[in-house]
C-alpha cells in the first residue's frame, strides 16, 4: 500500500467493490478491468517498490494470485481478492492512522514562540533562539515555551499532555514549568533551563519516534515472514500444482477445478498478512495509550520483558518517597549561614537530583542571587565538587566533605533526617532535610507482593532510616549504604538467581542500575537525564501507581499479541491442509479467510486503545517464567 491516508484507500477499494458488481451481473471483461485497477492500484505500486529493493514478501503473493485467476478464467475470484485486499488495507491503515493521532494529539500544540524579557522589555521570539539563563514570561491560557525555573508569580499548570494528570499543578517560586504544559491562571516568570531541543516536551517526542522503531522479540519473530518465506510458498506451491496435475491428473489450467487453481488457493491461504501485522499494531496501540496516560515506553521489548517481570527493585529518594525534601535546619561548623546557603543553592542547581531540587528551591525562596560554578563535575554516588567563587567546594554526602577537609571532626549523623554537607578550606556545614513517603508506595508494594513478585529497595541512605522505611512501606528486602557499582551488583545477583528485574528510580546515580535491568524505569518528566536516557519505561506523571498501569498495559499487549498470533497460525494452518489434502476450497473463500484473519488481528489489537486506564490490580506471575517468556 502507498504511505497515504486510508480515504483515499478506502474510495478505490468501493470502487473495485462497484466494478466487481457491475462484472457480476453483466460478465463484462471491462468491469473486472476496473476492478483489478481500482483494486490492485495501491498493491501494484508496493509490489514494484519491493522488486525495486529485491524484496518479495506478502504483497508480492497477492499479486500473483490476482493474476493467477485471470488466467484461469476466473476474473470474478481475483476482483473479490483485489476488493477485500484493498479493504483489509484502508482498515490497517485507518487503525495505524488512529494509532498515531493518539501519539500526535499529545505532541502538535508545540509552542512557537516565547515572551523574552531582555532589560526590562518584552519581545516575542521564536522558541527555537531561546537560550539557558535567558528570562520568559508566560501569560495566562499560554503554554509554557521551554523548562523554566519560576522566579516570579504564581499560577496552575495543566501538564495533561506531557504526564497524563488531569488536575492542576500548583506552581510558585522555585518549581520548575515544563515545555508544552498550559498555564491556566496568573502570569509568572522564570529562568530558561535548557534549550528547545532538550526540553521535557523534546524528549518525549524523541523517546515516541525511538519506541516506534524499535521492534519486539514477537516482532522480530514475525520479520521472519518476508522474502524466504515467499520462497517456501511459492516452492510448496509449484510442487503441489505438478502433483494435482501429473500424479492426481486435474487439468493444469482450465476451470476452477485445475490444478493451477489450486495452487493459487494454497498461495492465497498461505500468505501470512496477518502474522506479520499481529505484533507490530498491538504494540503500537499500547506505546499510543501508554502515551495517553502519561507512560512511554521505548519499544516493544519494554513491552513484553515488563508483562513477565518477577522482581521489582526501587531507589528510595524520589521514588518510594516524593522526593519533595524540605529543609528542617542548618548546622554550622565554620562560616556563615548565608554564605553556606548560596553556596549549596547555586551549586545545587547542577543537578536534578531531590535534594539537590531542594537546596535550589529554598535558594530561591530566600532570594539568594544567581551565581553559576565556574566549573564542575559530578562524582557518583557522593555529591559534585565545584569551582565558586574562586574557591573548591564539595556538596554531597560525609565522605565528600571528609575529602576536602580530612581529619575534620564532624558532627553525628541525623537520626530522622537527611543531610547534605558542604564543605571548602573555609566553609564547613551540613543542611537537614526530611522527606515523606509517597502515599501509594504502600499500596503498590502490597500489589506487587500480592501478585507473587519479589521487592527490594536499594538507597545509599545509612541502614536505620532506610530500614524504617522498608517497614513503613513493607518492601520485601531493603539494601541501604549502596553506591552506585553496588546497586548494579545486587541487580546482578537478582538476575543471576533467575529474575526478571525492573529497577525504578529517578537520579543520576540511578542511570547504571537501571541500564543493569531487564526493564529500567524512570520517574518522572523531572527525573534526571541520565536516568531518562537509560530507562525503557518513563512514568511520566512522576507517580509510582503508574508502575502498575505500565505492567498491567503490558500483560494486555502481550495477551493480544498471543491472541493474534494464534489467530493468525490457526488460519494459515487450518486453510492450508485443508487446500493440500483434497478439499475444494474455492479461490474466493480462501481470499475471505486470509483477508478476515487479517482484520480481525488488527481490530483486536486497537482493543487496547480503547480500554479504560488507570491503575489495574497486577496480575500474578509463575514463578517458573523465564527471560525467554
Amino acid at each position: 500500500m502507498s504511505e497515504t491516508g486510508w480515504q483515499p484507500i478506502a474510495a478505490r477499494s468501493a470502487i473495485c467493490l462497484l466494478c466487481t458488481l457491475l462484472g457480476w451481473l453483466t460478465q463484462s471483461p471491462l468491469a473486472y478491468i476496473g476492478a483489478y485497477i481500482s483494486g490492485g492500484w495501491d498493491l501494484a505500486f508496493k509490489v514494484w517498490a519491493d522488486m525495486r529493493e529485491r524484496e518479495f514478501g506478502t504483497d508480492f503473493l497477492m499479486f500473483l494470485v490476482a493474476l493467477g485467476a485471470a488466467i484461469v478464467g476466473e476474473p470474478a475470484e481475483g476482483a473479490v481478492l483485489m476488493f477485500l485486499f484493498s479493504a483489509s488495507g484502508a482498515m490497517e491503515r485507518f487503525a495505524h492512522g488512529r494509532t498515531n493521532r493518539e501519539i500526535s494529539a499529545l505532541l502538535n500544540h508545540a509552542p512557537k514562540t516565547a515572551r523574552l524579557l531582555e532589560n526590562g522589555t518584552e519581545r516575542e521570539v521564536p522558541v527555537g533562539e531561546l537560550q539557558p539563563g535567558q528570562t520568559v514570561r508566560v501569560t495566562a491560557n499560554e503554554q509554557v515555551p521551554v523548562d523554566i525555573l519560576i522566579e516570579l508569580g504564581e499560577s496552575a499548570c495543566d501538564e495533561a499532555m506531557l504526564t497524563g494528570e488531569a488536575e492542576p499543578v500548583a506552581k510558585g517560586r522555585g518549581d520548575t514549568a515544563l515545555s508544552g504544559t498550559l498555564n491556566l491562571q496568573g502570569v509568572f516568570e522564570g529562568r530558561v533551563l535548557r534549550g528547545t531541543e532538550d526540553s521535557a516536551l523534546q524528549r518525549i517526542i524523541r523517546l515516541i519516534d525511538d519506541a516506534q522503531h524499535l521492534k519486539a522479540p514477537s516482532q522480530r519473530f514475525t520479520d521472519r515472514f518476508g522474502t524466504r518465506y515467499t520462497a517456501l510458498a511459492l516452492s510448496l506451491c509449484t510442487i503441489m500444482f505438478l502433483v494435482w496435475w501429473l500424479v492426481f491428473e486435474r487439468a493444469p489450467f482450465h476451470g476452477n477445478h485445475s490444478a493451477f487453481y489450486r495452487a493459487m488457493t494454497l498461495l492465497v491461504v498461505m500468505s501470512p498478512c496477518a502474522i506479520v501485522l499481529s505484533v507490530p499494531s498491538a504494540i503500537l496501540s499500547a506505546i499510543a495509550f501508554g502515551a495517553r496516560h502519561g507512560i512511554l515506553f521505548r519499544g516493544g521489548a519494554a513491552i513484553e520483558t515488563l508483562a513477565g517481570v518477577t522482581a521489582v527493585a526501587m531507589d528510595k529518594t524520589g521514588t518510594l518517597t516524593e522526593g519533595n525534601l524540605h529543609v528542617i535546619g542548618i548546622e554550622l561548623i565554620e562560616g556563615t549561614e548565608a554564605e553556606l546557603l548560596a553556596a549549596a543553592g547555586n551549586i545545587a542547581r547542577l543537578s536534578n537530583h531531590p535534594m539537590s531540587r531542594s537546596l535550589a528551591r529554598e535558594a530561591t525562596r530566600r532570594d539568594i542571587p544567581v551565581e553559576p560554578p565556574t566549573a564542575s563535575e559530578t562524582i557518583a554516588g557522593q555529591g559534585v565538587r565545584a569551582v565558586w567563587r574562586g574557591e573548591t567546594i564539595v556538596l554531597g554526602n560525609r565522605d565528600l566533605a571528609l575529602s576536602m577537609r580530612p581529619g575534620n571532626p564532624l558532627l553525628p549523623q541525623p537520626r530522622d533526617a537527611s543531610e547534605v554537607w558542604i564543605a571548602s578550606p573555609k566553609l564547613l556545614g551540613r543542611i537537614l532535610l526530611r522527606d515523606r513517603l509517597r502515599p501509594e508506595s504502600h499500596d503498590l508494594i502490597a500489589q506487587l507482593h500480592a501478585a507473587g513478585i519479589k521487592t527490594i529497595m536499594l538507597t545509599g541512605d545509612k541502614s536505620g532510616a532506610a530500614q524504617e522505611m522498608g517497614r513503613e512501606t513493607g518492601v520485601g528486602e531493603v539494601l541501604s549504604q549502596l553506591k552506585p557499582e553496588e546497586k548494579v551488583a545486587a541487580i546482578q545477583r537478582l538476575k543471576a538467581s533467575g529474575s526478571i528485574v525492573a529497577m525504578i528510580g529517578d537520579g543520576v546515580n540511578d542511570a547504571p542500575v537501571i541500564a543493569a535491568a531487564d526493564v529500567g524505569v524512570a520517574m518522572g518528566a523531572r527525573g534526571s537525564d541520565a536516568a531518562i536516557e537509560q530507562a525503557e519505561v518513563v512514568l511520566m506523571n512522576d507517580k509510582l501507581e503508574s508502575f502498575l498501569t505500565a505492567r498491567s498495559l503490558s500483560v494486555r499487549a502481550r495477551r493480544i499479541i498471543r491472541q493474534n498470533m494464534l489467530i493468525a497460525l490457526g488460519v494459515i494452518t487450518f486453510m492450508s491442509l485443508a487446500t493440500i489434502t483434497g478439499f475444494a476450497v474455492p479461490l474466493s473463500l480462501g481470499v475471505m479467510m486470509h483477508e478476515g484473519s487479517t482484520v480481525i488481528v488488527v481490530m483486536n489489537s486497537l482493543r487496547l486503545l480503547f480500554e479504560r486506564g488507570g491503575t489495574k490490580p497486577v496480575q500474578p506471575v509463575h514463578k517458573a517464567r523465564t527471560a525467554s517468556q
